[in-house]
């Protein structure tokens, strides 16, 4: 039973009516145009799968991101980072933008933590400094 298509429009499961175009889908021996290229097509390159992630890349991201309640495991998150991204390029696995991020966000809350130990012995100093004046 076949239902004659109504209308200007084409459906590409239909079958093509007589005096229409066949749309041109490859067959068997046929060459393959250029708009339905697939993996799948004998000629291709296979698909390849996504490199496996680094895991020291992960470890980093989230140590750097800890630092921010921890305070002291940034500077691991960053060290982390310089070595997964060394791991990165010898072995070929994913992840080199979260060992990136890693590396910047650990190193950026190491120094901000620096500056805050540098702010408190200051702040201390002056407090010291200040209590040994008297004014009896």
């Amino acid at each position: 039973m076949t239902h004659p298509q109504s209308g200007n429009w084409s459906d590409p499961s239909w079958p093509p009516q007589p005096g229409q175009q066949d749309p041109g889908y490859p067959v068997s021996g046929q060459p393959i145009p250029e708009g339905y290229a697939a993996p799948m097509y004998p000629g291709y390159p296979p698909y390849q799968p996504a490199p496996p992630t680094n895991g020291l890349a992960i470890a980093a991201l989230v140590c750097s991101l800890a630092g921010l309640a921890t305070c002291i495991s940034a500077p691991v998150g960053a060290i982390l980072g310089h070595v997964a991204r060394k791991q990165i390029r010898e072995r070929g696995e994913g992840g080199d933008g979260l060992a990136l991020a890693g590396i910047i966000v650990g190193w950026i809350l190491t120094a901000l933590l620096v500056l805050l130990i540098a702010f408190y012995v200051v702040i201390i100093i002056i407090a010291v400094n200040n209590g040994n004046s008297s004014t009896y």
